[in-house]
């Protein structure tokens, strides 16, 4: 499991009502409280081995595990501060990797000056190998696209402003 699916997870959990969560996949389990518990990844041992095999090598856990809000250090980037109150903010509804064309060959789906309808597809963010559709919530007007191709945004992240007139 890599650090990143370990993030959006914690995000996730913390971002819901549920106060712990376990979750095991490829002889890895994680296991997460919330309100002062500590979060901490062990390795899961199978019950009854289905073959001898050699011993493969296991990752020391440490004995003491950061909290969950001590894991993920990263600040989501503040909304420019802007007078203008026609702009209205299209947030990442998750932690992703920004993509504004349906793929690498076609078109963006909207440019600075584009005319959007609320409901409409704006770009996606891919979140654990799924491809999400992000909606404009406003009719208006593409003003700025916040964020590059390719880039990593956070949850509650600003994607673009629309002006909506």
């Amino acid at each position: 499991m890599k650090i990143q699916e370990i993030r959006e997870i914690i995000k996730l959990v913390d971002n819901s009502s549920i106060d712990e969560f376990t979750y095991e996949s490829e002889g890895t389990k994680v296991k997460l409280k919330k309100n002062g518990s500590i979060a901490s990844t062990t390795p899961s041992v199978p019950s009854e081995p289905a073959a001898p095999a050699a011993p493969a090598p296991v990752a020391a856990v440490p004995a003491a595990t950061p909290k969950a809000e001590e894991m993920v250090s990263e600040e989501v980037p503040e909304l420019p501060v802007n007078s203008n109150k026609d702009l209205h903010p299209i947030l990442s509804p998750m932690v992703g990797t920004f993509y504004q064309s349906p793929s690498p060959e076609e078109p963006a789906y909207v440019e600075p000056g584009t005319k959007v309808k609320a409901d409409q597809v704006v770009c996606i963010v891919e979140a654990m190998k799924l491809f999400n559709e992000i909606e404009a919530e406003v009719d208006g007007e593409i003003a700025e696209i916040l964020v590059k191709d390719g880039q990593l945004v956070e949850y509650g992240q600003p994607l673009f402003l629309v002006k909506t007139n």
